[in-house]
Formats: structure tokens, sequence, C-alpha cells
């Protein structure tokens, strides 16, 4: 729904995506040198850069990642279902973190980026809450509100009512 933020003097593949060989200095989505995919917006240890999100996703995880999920899976299950899976599977199992890789790849297939800093189970599996964090402001810097759902989003949407993503000038590594 909301495609990868590309400058207009980009290069494109026949497919319509950026081509690997862009200068990356003006345009922080694109992944530099022989990477698939483009740059996460922020990196993976940037969770200070939303304090309130940090604190909430520290606290219950589970409300960050039923708000990532509804956007990923458009509207087909709520938040509240997807946080109540999520909890359960934290609450008895204590590995919620092989559910929530799976939307982490998801995410990433949605919008073109990379698989860093390494592979998505592992990056949930070791870093579960820098993850959700991450993947909540990709969204988030998107143009998604995040707290008002898929559904609330689109008729935004609909209406013309849209933000443009936040792009940041520094480096994201």
């Amino acid at each position: 729904m909301y495609p990868p933020y590309v400058q207009n003097d980009t290069k494109r593949s026949s497919q319509g995506y950026p081509m690997n060989n862009i200068h990356t200095a003006h345009n922080p989505y694109v992944s530099s040198g022989g990477a698939t995919g483009m740059r996460w917006s922020t990196g993976l240890c940037h969770c200070c850069d939303d304090p309130a999100n940090c604190l909430v996703t520290c606290m219950c995880p589970c409300v960050t990642f039923g708000q990532i999920a509804e956007i990923v899976n458009k509207g087909s299950i709520s938040c509240g279902a997807s946080g109540a899976v999520y909890g359960v599977l934290l609450g008895f199992t204590g590995l919620s973190c092989l559910y929530s890789c799976f939307y982490r790849s998801r995410l990433r297939g949605q919008y073109d980026l990379e698989e860093a800093p390494c592979v998505d189970c592992l990056v949930h599996f070791f870093c579960e809450l820098c993850a959700l964090c991450q993947e909540y402001r990709e969204l988030r810097n998107r143009g998604f509100d995040m707290g008002i759902g898929w559904q609330a989003n689109m008729d935004r949407q609909s209406r013309g009512i849209t933000v443009a993503p936040i792009v940041s000038t520094g480096m994201n590594r």
C-alpha cells in the first residue's frame, strides 16, 4: 500500500525497485553495497528514538506486537487477537519470539527491507524488544498511525489524510 521512499532521480529496475548502485547519501532507505533490500529507517538499537513506545514494549510487548501484526496483516487479524496469542506464548513457553519473527519476515517482504543485522529469528530470539521497537518505528515512519489500527489508517488514506514518512539525514548503521 505504501511504496518505499525513493527520490525521483533514482534509477529503477524493470520491477520498479531501486537499483543497488544508487548513491545512498541522499536516500536513507536504500541499502548500500551488495546487500539485498533497502535499509530500515532506524537501527535495531535506536529504541530510545521513541521513548513512549520503548516503555510500552518493555512493560507489555504484546501491545506493540499486536499493533505491528494488525498493520502487517492488513487488518485481517485484530491487534487484540495477535497480542493475546503473543501474550499466551510468552506466558506459557517464553518463546513468543518464534511467533514474532515471522511478522518481521512479512514486514521485510512487504517493504523490501534488508535482513539485518542477521536472520529474523535470531534478531527476535536475542533482541526481541529491540526488534519490536524497530518494526513499530518502521511502520510509523512509513506513515501509519500505530495507535488507530489498520482500518482507521485506510480511512485516513482514502480521505487524503496521510503523513509523509520521516526521513532522517544521518547515517543509519
